[in-house]
């Protein structure tokens, strides 16, 4: 297996983060984490990447341990944050010349994996990372994790905010990398996006609810899930909470999960609502 999770718990003061996950993910395998925010994605993704201790539990990743070999995992992930982290003030070219020489690489000698990438950031790489757009600073954290050839890609809701039209390019890209043989395990909080995984776990409040491909998934869930999306999200969760009718209300990403108690269901009563 390239990625090995066995029982892993991490608690922060009183909130249980991740609670006694356990999953696996195949060599080459295009895996996604899917759940609504504090769920626990970020949290195993820091766990799995060695930034975070668990509590208890294993790991590994590419055949590694997480805690006794993490220097090697350093050097066989490529992680992307859910947040921009690339240097601001930086150009394009700069921040991933800065990257490979982490990794005692260079562009040109990885350039083949990242060419679709780059290709179309590559007109800009005079251009501070600051000024780029949403789409553009995407493909440039990508190519960042990337530039090192590594073995497993680890992507935390990398598309969230981004357009259609880039959302659409960036899992083009990913699958295009899936066929090169890297093992991708992605977080979304879209469900167009999660049934363009091999396979895909729930995650709820710390545990995994279902592992299984996205089509089986959907066909045995026992209610109609409903995205819905406001120009002010909080009073949006705050209101469905209020519905009498309201069976179960998550924040997912830009959108609100909304399923109801009621079989014969109208969606248009909500817009009246």
């Amino acid at each position: 297996m390239s990625i090995s999770v066995k029982n892993i718990s991490k608690s922060f003061k009183t909130v249980n983060a991740v609670d006694d996950v356990s999953f696996e993910v195949k060599e080459g395998e295009l895996f996604g984490l899917i759940g609504p925010d504090g769920a626990g994605k970020t949290t195993i993704f820091r766990i799995l990447t060695t930034l975070l201790f668990a509590d208890k539990g294993t790991a590994t990743v590419a055949g590694f341990d997480v805690v006794d070999d993490f220097k090697e995992i350093r050097n066989h992930v490529g992680y992307m944050p859910g947040k921009f982290s690339l240097y601001q003030d930086l150009t394009v070219e700069e921040n991933l010349t800065f990257f490979a020489t982490i990794f005692g690489t260079t562009i040109e000698e990885n350039y083949e994996l990242i060419k679709d990438i780059y290709v179309q950031i590559e007109p800009f790489k005079n251009r501070r990372a600051g000024a780029l757009s949403g789409g553009m600073k995407q493909k440039l954290a990508l190519s960042c994790a990337l530039i090192h050839k590594p073995k497993v890609l680890f992507l935390d809701e990398p598309t969230t905010g981004v357009d259609p039209v880039s959302r659409k390019e960036f899992w083009e890209m990913l699958k295009r990398l899936q066929q090169k043989g890297i093992t991708i395990l992605v977080s979304t909080p879209y469900m167009d996006e999660a049934a363009l995984c091999d396979r895909i776990a729930l995650i709820q409040h710390g545990k995994i609810l279902q592992i299984d491909d996205p089509k089986e998934i959907v066909k045995h869930f026992p209610t109609t899930i409903y995205d819905i999306k406001a120009a002010n999200i909080y009073k949006l969760l705050l209101a469905l909470k209020e519905y009498k009718h309201s069976y179960s209300v998550y924040p997912f990403g830009e959108f609100v999960h909304y399923t109801d108690k009621r079989e014969d269901f109208n969606p248009q009563e909500l817009q009246q609502y």
